[in-house]
């Protein structure tokens, strides 16, 4: 009789040896993220992204805990002593330590607190025409026809007057003009901008396959613009309101030096800088200090906004 055992163990080895190896298809394939958790993750390592959120979160502190920096007033002002008077580099954070102005008042303590108004009108502006420009290119995008062309041509008129100049002409109408006067000015004339990026999203998004399904099943129009075409439309309109938000700060600062924006008591930067510039040769310090502060100001908003394009544009990616 034949040796069943021997058969067997040479029919396990020639099958070991002829059968093909296994494929390691490694792990699954995990959820794809969305467009939002992708930019985060872009983001993130980003240096320009983080340096700029590390400014705009000091300046943010600043703006609404001043007193955490300094616990001087911007206000206090000592002419007789503190006329003009240098800096004194080696006490950091001092009421000294930037020097006075010619008014004896502590640069330093100025600067903390003119934080407060140029980020108040930055942001409370950028929200302001946000909104509106999403409200009206949403609007105008979506029904077309006579909607379109009447939305349309107000945007073009409020786009073809000249920012600042028309921002002038509003301001010197009143006698009073305070940080709102200032920010309902600036809001009234920068929303045509995102009113056209809105505009644009909303063509091409309305016509894709998630909307038509939506009318089909007989969504109402306020759940397709809030549901289906908002989330979609909003990204490159988050683009140009964190790019323009640096702008809205550099105008204020603008307004307040020619003399039409924020004025006294109010503290600003763009009231320093005013100010100072008469004491350009004597005391440059008094002007340059207020000057970079703007700067850095508005170049991390810049940075923030250019490295968020960068973020949820696929182009640039």
């Amino acid at each position: 009789m034949p040796d069943t055992t021997a058969l067997k163990s040479t029919d396990a080895s020639a099958t070991a040896v002829d059968a093909p190896p296994a494929t390691d298809t490694g792990p699954a394939p995990g959820k794809p993220r969305s467009l939002w958790s992708d930019a985060w993750h872009d983001l993130r390592r980003n240096p320009l992204f983080i340096v700029s959120m590390v400014l705009i979160l000091l300046l943010a502190v600043m703006s609404i805990f001043p007193g955490l920096f300094t616990s001087a007033s911007p206000r206090e002002a000592n002419l007789a002593e503190h006329y003009l008077q240098h800096p004194n580099w080696g006490h950091f954070f001092a009421p000294d330590w930037l020097g006075y102005d010619g008014q004896g008042r502590s640069i330093y303590a100025r600067l903390v607190y003119g934080a407060r108004a140029s980020i108040t009108v930055g942001v409370v502006v950028t929200l302001a025409v946000t909104i509106t420009g999403l409200i009206i290119g949403m609007l105008a995008g979506y029904f077309g026809g006579w909607i379109d062309t009447i939305l349309s041509r107000i945007t073009d008129v409020f786009f073809g007057v000249p920012f600042i100049v028309g921002a002038m002409v509003i301001l010197t109408s009143f006698e009073k003009r305070s940080v709102w006067v200032v920010i309902l000015s600036l809001a009234f004339l920068g929303w045509t901008s995102i009113a056209r990026v809105a505009r644009g999203s909303v063509i091409t998004i309305k016509q894709s396959d998630y909307v038509v399904a939506a009318k089909a099943l007989g969504a109402s129009t306020t759940r397709i613009l809030t549901r289906h075409i908002l989330p979609n439309a909003i990204a490159p309109v988050i683009v140009v309101a964190t790019i323009a938000l640096g702008g809205y700060i550099a105008a204020e600062a603008t307004l307040s030096f020619l003399g039409i924006g924020l004025a006294e008591p109010t503290v600003s930067w763009g009231i320093d800088v005013s100010a100072a510039k008469d004491q350009l040769r004597n005391a440059p310090y008094v002007l340059v200090i207020p000057s970079v502060m703007v700067s850095i100001t508005v170049l991390s908003f810049l940075m923030f906004g250019d490295a968020v394009r960068n973020a949820l544009d696929p182009k640039m990616r």
